[in-house]
């Protein structure tokens, strides 16, 4: 007959192993020490296994099965705790998953920073992340794929959608420092970017189909995310633009040059929260959105970024001309 241990005599065995002795399990537990005795015996038995030495010491000791046995009575109370805690948040409201989807526009140290927080906020909630580019974010919530959306784009009204401003970001028009555009020393025009190849991101949801944002040559590479365009560009392949975030390091090594070209479009581009009317967030969504606010809104506009960046390279590596 396979052993059939219980909840109550893996707890017993686990607090006389951490204590080190039956009486001092006996004081934590609260019960006689006889009880915590009778307890573990009736645990060998259902093993058919000793845990403790009990002869020629003062306190028990482990055995090596009862040290393997240990492990995994440890493993499986952590579990019970775990699903304790699930149970405990469902009662009260709490969300056994949240699936946010999170726009590459975001810059990814302010991600990782509310992902930390969010996993030691609320262990027993699962995550389910998607990160993609334009309008994959929206079109997630709106097929609720994603309970909340962080990002911009907001590329159709939709009366069923609610969208709340919590932070900025911005894109760089930027070449490798060895690209004939990064090699003119004024500003750029239109007719110095025309001919040259620029590296443009499709939007895989659709929702920005027959629409080009900032694209100025007349030669377009067409990629499929974001992070295939930065290395094409890293590269030498072409020019575009990329989110200040992602390129900063590049940035500050002198690997990429920023463009200074005015009729790229340089200005502040707005991240919403996205949600469905018809789905508000439980307590870990909405402190999600909450946290991304807070950690968005300390992200520099442009003007600060390059000022930063100008003032670590110094006035002989200059961003860019002004």
């Amino acid at each position: 007959m396979l052993p059939n241990p219980t909840l109550d005599q893996l707890q017993v065995f686990l607090t006389v192993a951490e204590t080190g002795s039956f009486s001092a399990a006996s004081r934590v537990l609260n019960r006689a020490q006889s009880v915590i005795s009778y307890t573990i015996a009736n645990l060998e038995a259902q093993l058919e296994m000793p845990l403790f030495e009990r002869s020629g010491a003062r306190q028990p000791r482990l055995t090596d099965a009862g040290k393997v046995m240990l492990e995994d009575a440890r493993r499986l109370l952590t579990d019970l705790q775990v699903m304790r805690a699930r149970v405990k948040g469902l009662k009260e409201g709490l969300e056994a998953e949240v699936s946010v989807a999170i726009s590459v526009m975001v810059p990814s140290p302010a991600t990782v920073d509310v992902l930390r927080e969010f996993r030691e906020h609320y262990p027993s909630v699962a995550l389910n992340l998607t990160v993609g580019e334009l309008g994959m974010v929206m079109e997630a919530v709106l097929s609720g794929k994603a309970t909340i959306g962080i990002g911009g784009a907001v590329l159709k009204q939709d009366d069923s959608m609610l969208m709340e401003k919590i932070g900025h970001s911005f894109m760089m028009p930027v070449a490798s420092r060895n690209h004939p555009l990064a090699q003119i020393d004024r500003p750029l025009t239109l007719g110095d970017v025309r001919e040259e190849v620029q590296l443009v991101v499709t939007d895989a949801s659709g929702l920005t189909k027959g629409r080009d944002f900032n694209v100025l040559s007349y030669k377009t590479w067409r990629v499929s995310d974001i992070a295939t365009k930065h290395a094409l560009i890293r590269g030498g392949l072409g020019w575009g633009g990329l989110p200040a975030s992602i390129i900063r390091d590049d940035l500050m090594s002198g690997a990429l040059v920023h463009l200074n070209l005015e009729a790229y479009e340089q200005g502040e581009y707005p991240i919403f929260a996205m949600r469905r009317l018809a789905n508000p967030p439980g307590p870990a969504a909405a402190w999600m959105i909450d946290a991304f606010r807070t950690r968005l809104s300390q992200c520099p506009n442009h003007a600060d970024f390059t000022a930063a960046l100008n003032e670590i390279r110094g006035p002989e590596m200059p961003l860019a001309a002004e």
